[in-house]
């Protein structure tokens, strides 16, 4: 059990470091909901999945791949000199293009010059921290990660409260704060905030760079981004999974209120992003520290389960509760028309915590590229589906894509882990424990009497964590006695 513990307290340590942001986060939403209409809430949606799309690129894979070669690699400084020269000179060569054609990458995607200009250094101080960032987490500084991360959205939340709330009022009251305001520029503070936040990051993280010892290795490069190629090919296929929609929706012309709602009701499903993303935080380290242990596939095995078990049981509680939420996240009734995809996001990311887990198997025996071709499968999946159904369903269409595209991945890596390196997964507990999951959810929501009450969906969640408990008591019992 001593693995487990582990893994369950690096897990808890690097979920801190990003539920407590993630939640800072919900807040913003809240005021975005509070301050802007649908539509110009659908507008910021839009720029932030062009950031986040670009975030990817810009990292082309190398985050990981330096944590494969750290724990590979004698001379650890060779790593991380090399990697993070690698990135400044793309990041500074991306942003002197990005500032020569900013009017052109503006009339063709539609979206202000200004904020094209902020979007730019948003993404290039970003990607000067993937290095500092990921260093910490090889080393082992879980609190001073947690204490950055924490601190750069809580700044961000600071200046957006300031911007959008505070300064409308006060600059009639205070001549100096009258230069500074500028009416009718909410999306712009928004940017400015993020802005300021993730240059106080760079700031923090600056020393990293004096401490640099300024050698660069073309070989050990060229292996790394042989092994990171494949990662920024999955990164961009994810990128086009979770955020692509909000692209295409405003291609295909549905209406900015629309994505507005989408947006917002999408956030109330990012309750499993919570869970799933410190999982993968911890895990993806764990994974190759352990990976010369002979009992290695057996323990993958167990995590596989117990991630199940755990995920299943916050998606039934996210999904029970979701209008309980939306009166907390997203209260405003004009956006309350895209409900209905709550569970199918809180499901779809569930899938995506589940292939994170199955996924092991290509990373371990160094054939990334496998991934990116799975990713690519799903990246083909949701842009299909996302131009068949928007026309006919709207974003709704965008949802069941989504979902659809992360069981596929989720079933093909399955499929291809078991003839390359078997893991002796317990498939029929999985199955049982997911599908009683999704089952109970959709009767707790989609059936109007039942959702009314949630006299249901309290009885399910306590039948499910009983049926579990019943399943896995020799399990629990040992755990409790331990404690």
């Amino acid at each position: 059990m001593s693995l487990y513990k582990k893994l369950l307290n690096q897990t808890a340590i690097y979920g801190i470091a990003t539920v407590l942001p993630r939640m800072l986060s919900f807040l913003l939403v809240r005021l975005y909901v509070d301050y802007m209409p649908a539509e110009e809430y659908g507008e910021v949606s839009v720029i932030f999945s062009y950031l986040i799309f670009f975030n990817v690129v810009l990292s082309y894979g190398m985050e990981t791949a330096f944590f494969r070669f750290y724990n590979t690699e004698e001379n650890k400084q060779k790593v991380i000199s090399t990697s993070t020269i690698s990135l400044l000179i793309s990041t500074v060569v991306f942003l002197i293009l990005g500032f020569i054609f900013r009017q052109n990458i503006a009339q063709w995607s539609e979206i202000k010059e200004d904020y094209i200009f902020y979007t730019l250094l948003i993404l290039a101080l970003d990607a000067l921290v993937i290095i500092p960032f990921s260093k910490l987490r090889a080393e082992g500084r879980p609190i001073k990660y947690a204490a950055i991360k924490i601190a750069n959205v809580a700044i961000n939340l600071v200046l957006n409260v300031f911007f959008i709330v505070l300064l409308p009022k006060w600059q009639e009251e205070i001549s100096f704060l009258r230069s500074i305001y500028v009416a009718d520029f909410q999306i712009g503070y928004i940017f400015i905030s993020n802005l300021i936040a993730s240059l106080f990051t760079l700031v923090v993280l600056l020393p990293n760079y004096f401490k640099l010892h300024w050698k660069f290795d073309t070989l050990l490069w060229k292996r790394m981004i042989h092994y990171g190629f494949p990662i920024l090919i999955a990164g961009i296929a994810f990128a086009i999974n979770e955020h692509f929609d909000k692209i295409l929706l405003k291609w295909m012309h549905v209406p900015l209120s629309d994505i507005g709602a989408y947006s917002a009701c999408y956030k109330i499903g990012m309750f499993m992003v919570l869970f799933r993303t410190a999982y993968t935080l911890g895990i993806e380290p764990f994974f190759f520290s352990h990976a010369k242990n002979e009992n290695a596939p057996q323990t993958y095995a167990e995590i596989t389960k117990y991630f199940v078990i755990f995920g299943s049981f916050i998606s039934l509680g996210v999904i029970v509760f979701a209008d309980v939420l939306k009166l907390l996240l997203v209260p405003k009734s004009e956006y309350w028309m895209a409900m209905n995809i709550v569970p199918l996001i809180v499901i779809a990311n569930f899938f995506l915590g589940i292939y994170t887990n199955l996924s092991v198997w290509y990373k371990l025996i160094d054939k990334t590229k496998i991934g990116a071709y799975i990713s690519i499968v799903g990246a083909i999946v949701t842009l299909l589906l996302n131009i068949i159904l928007i026309p006919l369903i709207g974003f709704v269409g965008s949802a069941i894509a989504t979902i659809l595209a992360y069981g596929t991945m989720m079933f093909i890596s399955y499929k291809l882990g078991q003839k390359k390196y078997p893991i002796p997964y317990d498939k029929s507990k999985i199955v049982m424990y997911l599908g009683l999951s999704i089952i109970l959810s959709a009767l707790s929501f989609y059936i109007e009497i039942l959702r009314e009450t949630y006299i249901f969906g309290i009885i399910a969640i306590l039948f499910y964590a009983y049926f579990v408990y019943k399943k896995e008591q020799i399990l629990v019992n040992k755990i409790l006695k331990r404690k």
